[in-house]
């Protein structure tokens, strides 16, 4: 079986490298076509797999959306037989799902393609004009893969004709992010043989009552919504809690950055390698992150593999991957009094979720996630050339 995948963002992130990697064990056979602007120095060389980093387009070329599309579309056929492909596989809905369609139009290959954060609240909220190609390249592709049940939700019902609906979502799929074996290999099962519960009658000695460790990590800025969890934070220091918040990642935002920094019990970590990350999460107790938006949102997972509940945002990539109060619970982001509230709710549950959590972190394991996208393509493939 040979995929092409079709993958503006490869460059950048490990994610979908070790996506493709894990396909490999499958046996299917993988191509990997990036168009970018510049190429970035960065190593894409994946085990198994052809990677062509295509420096095909301008920056100013993003401005005219069929224009830059053009560009990918001679420059892909320029490099490679396309025709000598069984499935096309575009990891964005707009960049690369338009390119897809236009290849499968051509040499009648089937393709399936993902919607993600910047398709949904970039381009389907703000490019009303392109709404429509949208629906087109929804509607014509084989599958349809959600990161999230709220986001394929939210596209269905917003953007999405109502006499199409129940066609894309029969073929829709909601296929998490997988998350690095590293972290599944060091699960913190060490963590449930003492840990009592946070608010529990017996006050236990290890883990005082009212007294909490929160850690986010995440790049510093807006769309991470730090400010949130401070008020949330400072919402519960008033009400008799001890809290420490540990920020750790890269500083994109040095007003706001400082403006965080204006809290009590707040100490920042730079970006870390995941081992060292590991060592932070351990140190923990809870995962706060109520991003205004998110795709999926990898740490949220990364926690769960450490026994860490997590406060996610309502509506967004992490919610809906479980039943509400299973691992943690979704807020809206826009509401500190509802995140320290939550936040006191998995306070009381501590143990049972943090039990949950470690059981769960399953669900992100690459080999099975890669099971099922093997078997979807050889679904898609059957019925594209029944025997």
């Amino acid at each position: 079986m040979k995929i092409l995948h079709i993958n503006c963002n490869y460059i950048g992130t490990k994610l979908h490298r070790s996506m493709i990697e894990h396909l490999n064990l499958f046996g299917i056979e993988s191509t990997v076509y990036t168009p970018v602007c510049e190429k970035e120095n960065e190593d894409v060389t994946t085990q198994g797999c052809q990677v062509i980093v295509a420096k095909c387009f301008r920056k100013w070329h993003r401005i005219f959306f069929d224009y830059k599309q053009e560009r990918i579309f001679r420059d892909i056929q320029s490099r490679l037989d396309c025709s000598g492909y069984d499935c096309l596989h575009a990891y964005t809905l707009f960049t690369d799902g338009n390119c897809a369609r236009r290849l499968s139009r051509k040499y009648r290959i089937p393709y399936v393609v993902a919607v993600r954060d910047t398709d949904v609240n970039v381009f389907l909220k703000k490019a009303f004009y392109l709404r429509g190609r949208a629906v087109s390249i929804l509607r014509d592709a084989s599958a349809v893969f959600f990161l999230s049940e709220g986001y394929r939700k939210q596209v269905l019902e917003t953007y999405v004709p109502e006499r199409l609906r129940e066609t894309i979502r029969a073929k829709s799929r909601v296929i998490p992010n997988g998350i690095d074996d590293f972290w599944l290999q060091n699960r913190n099962t060490d963590k449930l043989r003492d840990v009592p519960e946070i608010l529990s009658e017996n006050r236990s000695e290890s883990l005082p009552d009212k007294k909490l460790r929160v850690i986010c990590a995440g790049v510093i800025n807006h769309r991470k919504n730090h400010l949130a969890t401070q008020e949330a934070l400072q919402l519960l220091r008033q009400q008799g809690w001890s809290v420490r918040y540990q920020i750790v990642g890269k500083v994109l935002d040095q007003k706001l950055f400082e403006k965080i920094m204006t809290y009590p019990d707040t100490e920042y970590i730079p970006q870390q390698p995941r081992e060292k990350l590991l060592e932070y999460y351990r140190e923990n107790d809870l995962f706060v992150m109520p991003s205004h938006t998110e795709t999926f949102g990898l740490v949220y997972a990364e926690a769960l593999s450490q026994g860490l509940p997590v406060i996610y945002t309502r509506g967004q990539g992490f919610d809906g991957q479980f039943e509400e109060g299973r691992v943690g619970y979704a807020v809206a982001a826009d509401d500190p009094a509802e995140i320290a509230e939550r936040i006191v709710d998995a306070a009381k549950r501590y143990r049972e979720l943090t039990e949950n959590c470690l059981q769960l972190a399953d669900t992100f394991n690459w080999r099975d996630i890669c099971e099922e996208y093997r078997d979807l393509y050889s679904v898609i493939l059957t019925d594209t050339h029944p025997s």
